[in-house]
């Protein structure tokens, strides 16, 4: 005769559960697996340099593209060589991460900087005043095309094609009398420059006011 031996229902529970769970690789926790670890790090990294760079190589909404080009230090030379002997004020326009405008100082300009993107104008501002250069050098954010240039001895701009025309239209109405303005990279077509330095890329045009004044107005005076 067979004999059945009962076994408690909860212990037939316990059993099964203990054996599906034997079954079953028990997953580390996330701190200890290396692959998603490695795989956080690399995305903290992008995302690092991402949030740090994007500000400096993407131009702010502008009324013409004028994205961000460090000026080499030739083309620094090569501004003020135009400019020897020359003092006052001096704006530079699109002053970027702010070397030109800190050489200006060094010259003895009271050199300011225009430029639309914020980020700049900060990283500019700490740089003047971490070089010593912050009562001579000054970072604005202001919009070229809004802004009175009327009060600048000097006026340098790094431009692109596309904005000679309509600069050279505002110049021509705000330059002061004995004011002079450079034009590096590209110069204003139409008009002659007073001197110039041609070195390729590093190129750099010398226009005053009389460059900026119609044909007859030269012949009259």
């Amino acid at each position: 005769m067979k004999q059945f031996v009962s076994v408690p229902f909860e212990e037939m529970s316990l059993s099964r559960s203990d054996t599906s769970k034997a079954g079953k690789a028990e997953k580390p926790p996330w701190y200890r697996r290396p692959g998603l670890i490695a795989t956080g790090a690399v995305f903290a990294v992008v995302g690092g340099v991402y949030v740090v760079a994007m500000p400096f190589v993407t131009p702010a909404f502008r009324r013409i593209c004028l994205p961000f080009v460090p000026a080499t230090d030739q083309q620094v030379k090569n501004v003020f060589k135009l400019l020897q002997g020359r003092k006052g004020s001096l704006v530079d326009l699109g002053s970027g991460d702010g070397r030109l405008v800190f050489e200006a100082a060094k010259q003895g300009f009271h050199s300011t900087g225009y430029e639309l993107n914020l980020w700049l104008v900060w990283f500019s501002k700490m740089a003047a005043r971490r070089r010593g250069l912050h009562k001579m050098a000054s970072f604005y954010r202001r919009d070229l095309w809004k802004t009175d240039l009327s009060n600048y001895d000097q006026v340098v701009i790094f431009g692109v094609t596309q904005m000679m025309e309509p600069l050279k239209d505002k110049l021509s109405n705000e330059l002061k009398v004995g004011g002079q303005v450079v034009a590096c990279r590209f110069p204003f077509t139409d008009l002659t420059p007073i001197a110039a330095i041609e070195e390729g890329i590093d190129s750099a045009w010398l226009y005053d006011r009389t460059s900026f004044q119609p044909a007859e107005k030269h012949s009259k005076s």
